[in-house]
């Protein structure tokens, strides 16, 4: 059946189907890394990217094609996370661009909004690569433009369905030719996983838009307030979550289905979720006001182990300002006696207006500790496997009372989202050194002097964040080859600075000092190794000892991290 308009209930509909067959395929996505490494996290990235958009689609009341193009723009933007999420974003933008001004979606509202996507992408991005997303997003606007010309030239409209039918053949032969066009992508054996996703995330929106599926957006908001209704709230303020919860479940077999569970559940309590599936281990944790419902939750689906429960200082004098300022509603029934009185703070004074903040992304308690005892006001937590969004940077940003604030966002793939929030904040400068690995962050502040003005800081800090390298130690999950080195899985492989691979070997302690090796050249005065919550202090203090041993010439200092996934950080200075 011909189709040749769509109206905005319907395209809410075949967005949210896209998103929906995004996140089923996001696990699938993830693996399609170059290297073979737990943190692969294109899928996760695109997929709560575009929930973030899927969320404000829900909420409007009365959906037009310019209610609806504004929902997708604004939600995609403020939940960007990682550059395929940012590109992702900045295709919503640029397609949702060309709606405000048209009454249906036809063939000629869809060619240009297809061009304007692409555009607004590639002009999002600094130094744009072939063989990305990109080249792909490119190639499905270019082939629209070619159909629009053979239908006007025939004197006839585009039919839609015909119309994204061909788009994706076409989209899915430009996919897989991006091997050839990056090199790293040959010799993985992948193709782009950001362009993946966009073909996962389009095809959704076919089976809608052609019946083979349906999507009715009324009944997943009742669907989503049952739930809610039945698990708890769906959001809780950020001003109210006093405790950061974290616990493992031993001996848990959770389906993917389970896992978007409950990480839907842990999010409906609080914020700054983490669940993280390694083997038969799962890792989670929560910022909450409740961290017995967290709990609760977590032993329906195993064994639990390694509770951690600690206070957040910010959280508890914001809860008990709150409650403070509240009358305390009648109760209809006698209270019970408190087991002990509750001491409030009294509400803390405003922290008077300084020159410079600095807002840094870690994981990791150990990590955590050392940038904020080198000066960090804000710490996020995330890093590989959790790219923190655009919107979380701005929150960080707006809570810091300074002229000035520096983001450092320690990853290669967090960048283009705090770059992103450097223009979502007005009321302040925002600076984004654009260091890539944490002991790159590290380096930065140690460099900063409050005494020197800010533009000599910035170029201080960068020849700071220039001066270390870096090798990061973590395990295969496939076999392949790169760079001529075999890798079998669950072979422990080193990975330095511009994705080079430094080593490969069954034994940790025997990978790391040959990293040391690879990063240690005659110039180099200073090691550093930060040890995960993988590998014990007995283990890391061995491997200091050798590496002392091996280069007295250096100062060798180890230190906990507690950063998952990677056993060790090692930087040389």
């Amino acid at each position: 059946m011909a189709i040749f308009e769509l109206d905005a209930k319907l395209l809410a509909g075949m967005f949210c189907a896209g998103v929906q067959e995004l996140e089923a395929n996001k696990d699938w996505i993830n693996e399609l890394n170059v290297f073979p490494v737990p943190d692969g996290d294109t899928g996760t990235n695109m997929t709560l990217t575009l929930v973030s958009a899927v969320n404000e689609v829900k909420n409007l009341k009365d959906v037009t094609l310019q209610s609806l193009g504004k929902a997708v723009s604004s939600g995609s933007l403020r939940g960007a996370r990682g550059n395929s999420g940012v590109i992702m974003s900045q295709l919503c933008r640029g397609f949702t661009k060309v709606l405000k001004d048209a009454e249906v979606l036809n063939g000629e509202v869809l060619v240009k909004a297809l061009a304007a996507a692409t555009e607004t992408a590639y002009k999002a991005v600094m130094k744009p690569k072939e063989g990305t997303i990109l080249t792909v997003a490119r190639g499905i606007s270019e082939k629209a433009a070619e159909l629009a010309e053979q239908a006007g030239a025939e004197d006839r409209q585009l039919d839609l369905a015909e119309t994204v039918q061909q788009l994706i053949v076409c989209g899915d032969e430009v996919l897989e030719h991006t091997p050839e066009l990056l090199p790293v992508l040959k010799e993985a054996g992948v193709v782009d996983s950001g362009g993946q996703g966009l073909m996962v995330f389009m095809k959704g929106m076919y089976a809608v838009m052609t019946g083979e599926k349906t999507f009715d957006l009324e009944a997943e908001k009742a669907a989503e307030k049952a739930k809610t209704a039945a698990h708890g709230p769906k959001a809780v303020s950020a001003e109210r979550t006093a405790y950061s919860v974290e616990f493992t479940i031993k001996g848990a077999g959770l389906t993917e289905e389970d896992e978007v569970d409950l990480k839907t559940y842990l999010a409906g309590i609080g914020e700054s979720v983490m669940v993280l599936s390694l083997n038969d281990t799962v890792k989670a944790r929560v910022n909450t006001n409740d961290p017995g419902l967290a709990l609760q939750r977590g032993i329906e689906y195993g064994t639990l182990s390694k509770i951690k429960i600690a206070a957040l200082e910010e959280g508890l004098k914001k809860s008990a300002q709150k409650e403070e300022k509240t009358e305390p509603a009648p109760s209809p029934v006698p209270e019970q006696p408190a087991a002990a009185p509750v001491h409030r703070e009294a509400p803390a004074p405003a922290a008077e207006k300084k020159a410079y903040g600095f807002v840094t992304v870690t994981t990791g308690s150990g990590l955590t500790e050392i940038f904020k005892a080198l000066g960090a006001d804000g710490v996020i937590e995330g890093g590989q496997t959790m790219n923190p969004s655009a919107e979380a940077f701005v929150s960080e940003i707006e809570k810091i009372n300074a002229e000035t604030v520096y983001i450092l966002p320690n990853n290669k793939n967090i960048i283009m989202a705090a770059e992103l929030a450097q223009y979502m904040v007005s009321d302040k400068k925002v600076i984004v050194l654009p260091t890539k690995t944490i002991p790159q962050g590290i380096s930065a502040l140690i460099y900063f002097d409050l005494t020197l003005p800010e533009a000599e800081n910035t170029e201080n800090m960068k020849a700071g964040i220039e001066g270390v390298r870096t090798g990061q130690i973590t395990y295969a999950i496939r076999d392949t080859e790169i760079d001529g080195k075999t890798i079998e899985k669950n072979d422990i492989i080193s990975i330095g600075d511009h994705s080079a691979l430094l080593a490969v070997g069954k034994s940790t302690y025997d990978v790391a000092r040959e990293t040391v090796n690879a990063l240690v050249s005659d110039e180099a005065g200073a090691i550093s190794i930060y040890y995960g919550d993988a590998v014990s202090a007995e283990e890391a203090e061995r491997l200091g000892r050798q590496v002392e041993s091996d280069y007295p010439n250096c100062d060798v200092e180890v230190q906990n991290g507690g950063q998952p996934i990677y056993y060790y950080i090692i930087s040389v200075e």
